[in-house]
């Protein structure tokens, strides 16, 4: 039952932050007994990374929408365009379905 830092983000996930105290059954130096308790939780103003990839993977399906729209205004002559775009529409849909998996996975093994 050593004690450690954590780290908390702003979208509500967290990490094991630095190493702070040694607990009565580990006496070597150097060592942890390999259960960790939180010493104090330091909150972190941005998001965790998993998250931040999410969101850019967002914006850019988001853009990818946008320029389809533009387009189809514009009439039929970028079809080629189109279908590539919607081929990476689904493309970033698979990563984004992936990471928010990711994501759930960490919390619930917790």
């Amino acid at each position: 039952m050593c004690f450690f830092d954590q780290h908390r983000f702003a979208c509500g996930d967290w990490k094991w932050g630095y190493f702070r105290q040694h607990c009565n059954r580990e006496y070597r130096t150097g060592e942890t007994c390999g259960m960790k308790l939180i010493m104090q939780t330091v909150p972190v103003g941005h998001k965790c990374k998993l998250c931040d990839k999410i969101d850019t993977k967002q914006r850019r399906r988001s853009a990818e929408e946008d320029r389809i729209n533009r387009w189809k205004r514009e009439g039929g002559k970028f079809r080629a365009s189109i279908d590539r775009s919607y081929e990476l529409i689904k493309s970033l849909d698979r990563e984004i379905y992936d990471l928010r998996s990711e994501r759930m996975r960490k919390l619930q093994a917790v």
